[in-house]
């Protein structure tokens, strides 16, 4: 699909708008057609292209007024999370681009420095926005740019944060160092936002008069609460609150998914993110086929019904991560915390102090933001805590910041962590049954975003190691980890007709590395591990420093993802462009049999 679009004969405003002067030359009475041509728009390609639809349209009018009080790039606007940010790039010149909204050749999902210089931050991690927004107004005040305003935009959900009550925190001390934080309140984030913030808030929407006002005590201004769909009153009370000079809070209503009956009626989540779904009705245009985080929700409420002291942790994303079955059968025994991993795993260390079993579902990628609790607070106390990581590995369109190709590089350093990969379906079912069995430390399961393929056979158990294919005088040994397996053995394929015979086999447990796993590959001329990780710290790394410990002649080589942030693409792109499917791990072990090669 080609990136730039035409105008259509809806977008009578939207056509003329090449940038926030063009928005801001614009008479106030055409602004609520233009809020809807806006909204036709992002129904229209969102739903071609998939992407966070609900997000953006209950932020319309909200970004609109920003950028008709504000003048980006010269006031420093901030998104948080910054997938609530496609009107903002609607309005800054890029709706024409938005034909390829998260293809290799198109806009990414999130701010992009490389697209816009009014995108300052390529934030896509939430809670991170009011930090920057400290550091700038600080760094602004030493340089006397004191012309340069800034605001945030940051959801409820965002607020459940730890990082945004620190940066409030600092923020709100500095009364002469204008921020202005304007709160997007829809009540939710994936899911309802949860917590005492929330009831705060909800006292606050309904303008109790005995309501104490948590951000006066902080030091904010309070204007608000204002209807987030009302340009005219958005405007009048971000003009107060930049005639203010120090920090303020704006507080706006919104409703999530605003003008599309499909997501305002969408209890659940409405439609936070979807795929390529009919832009009438909002049912996918495809579908059916069985997810990796659908197989684990199933097992894992499964296990619930024969074990009590199972329990389920999510940070503010309950069905995103497959909790949805274990929700339905078992409601008390599922925490919400908000987003806030780093207490979600401290507290399911305590919840294992207590003699339950927590299993703390999250994406690969933020468990990132909670690795010092999962070294100190959990696995230094030896407490028996599971983790089950999506989306690990390439993820695809939602770009750099949620591949989550550091988790099996970085967590194999903690001391009596199990990590495994499962390369099937039944593999997933076996592998969660183990770790929630272990009782002397944490493990950890990782799977990516994508369709869970046809379960892939054994052909015999070597200890902890399953043998997948083995070829009669096998030269190579192929050690593929979780969905790659499949790859593996294509490449096995192609290598037997190329007169090189090979044995694949599935570590499973990936960490730590496990002698049966080095006997295998000292009884072969080469190891090549093949993983959907970041090559430093791999498993091919630790294997080859094994080998060269036992003297075998053996050479262990990694195929794995080079140390960089990857671009937005498809997972078959990615992987493709790395050479990790059939013909290109082929292709490495010919160039590596014959000196060649240069493994990543």
């Amino acid at each position: 699909m080609s990136p730039h679009l035409a105008a259509a004969p809806g977008m009578r405003l939207l056509s003329g708008i090449a940038g926030p002067d063009d928005l801001r030359a614009l008479p106030a009475a055409d602004m609520p057609a233009l809020a809807d041509e806006i909204r036709g728009f992002l129904i229209d390609t969102v739903s071609a292209s998939g992407g966070h639809l609900g997000p953006n349209l209950g932020v319309v009018e909200v970004t609109m007024a920003l950028h008709r009080v504000f003048d980006s790039p010269r006031d420093v606007l901030l998104f948080d999370t910054g997938h609530q940010a496609y009107v903002h790039k609607i309005l800054t010149g890029r709706w024409d681009r938005f034909g390829g909204l998260r293809t290799a050749e198109g806009l990414s999902g999130y701010p992009s420095q490389a697209e816009s210089a009014h995108d300052v931050i390529e934030n896509s991690h939430a809670s991170t926005a009011l930090s920057y927004a400290d550091g700038l107004a600080k760094a602004f005040e030493l340089s006397g740019r004191r012309d340069r305003r800034i605001v945030a935009l940051v959801g409820d959900g965002a607020l459940t944060g730890g990082m945004c009550w620190e940066a409030l925190n600092n923020i709100g001390s500095a009364r002469k160092r204008p921020v202005i934080v304007v709160l997007n309140d829809n009540g939710r984030s994936y899911a309802p936002t949860v917590g005492a913030l929330a009831d705060h808030l909800g006292a606050l929407r309904s303008g109790s008069p005995n309501a104490a006002n948590l951000f006066d005590l902080l030091g904010f201004a309070y204007i608000g609460p204002v209807d987030g769909h009302d340009t005219p009153a958005l405007e009048e009370a971000l003009r107060q609150a930049a005639d203010l000079r120090r920090p303020v809070v704006v507080h706006t209503i919104t409703a999530k998914g605003k003008g599309y009956g499909p997501a305002e009626g969408d209890v659940a989540e409405q439609m936070h993110a979807v795929g390529v779904i009919d832009p009438v009705t909002g049912v996918p245009v495809s579908g059916g086929k069985r997810s990796w985080t659908s197989v684990f929700g199933d097992e894992l409420a499964t296990l619930g019904a024969e074990r009590p002291d199972i329990v389920a942790i999510t940070a503010a994303m309950p069905l995103p991560t497959g909790l949805g079955p274990f929700i339905q059968r078992f409601p008390s025994r599922v925490f919400d915390v908000g987003i806030a991993e780093q207490h979600a795993v401290t507290s399911a260390a305590g919840l294992a102090l207590g003699g339950l079993h927590p299993v703390v579902a999250i994406y690969s990628t933020f468990l990132n933001r909670a690795f010092d609790q999962v070294l100190m607070d959990v696995a230094l106390h030896r407490l028996p805590v599971t983790f089950v990581l999506d989306r690990a590995g390439v993820t695809g369109a939602d770009g750099p910041s949620h591949h989550g190709v550091w988790d099996a590089s970085l967590l194999p350093v903690v001391p009596g962590l199990r990590l495994a990969a499962p390369r099937d379906p039944r593999r997933l079912r076996e592998l969660l049954r183990e770790a929630v069995d272990h009782q002397d430390g944490p493990s950890v399961i990782r799977y990516p975003k994508a369709v869970a393929g046809p379960d892939i056979p054994t052909v015999r158990r070597n200890g902890t190691v399953d043998v997948i294919r083995e070829d009669p005088g096998a030269r190579v040994l192929l050690v593929a980890v979780g969905s790659l397996a499949a790859a593996a053995l294509a490449a096995a394929d192609d290598l037997a007709a190329h007169g090189v015979p090979s044995t694949v086999v599935d570590p499973r447990w990936t960490a730590p590395l496990h002698a049966d796993l080095v006997a295998l590959a000292a009884g072969h001329d080469l190891a090549l591990t093949v993983e959907d990780t970041t090559a430093t710290g791999a498993l091919g790394a630790r294997l080859a420093q094994a080998l060269a410990e036992t003297g075998a002649p053996a050479r262990a080589a990694t195929l794995a993802l080079p140390p960089q942030f990857l671009p937005h693409a498809t997972r078959d792109e990615i992987l493709h462009a790395h050479g990790m499917d059939g013909a290109g791990i082929a292709a490495n072990v010919m160039k590596l049999l014959n000196g060649t090669a240069c493994t990543r």
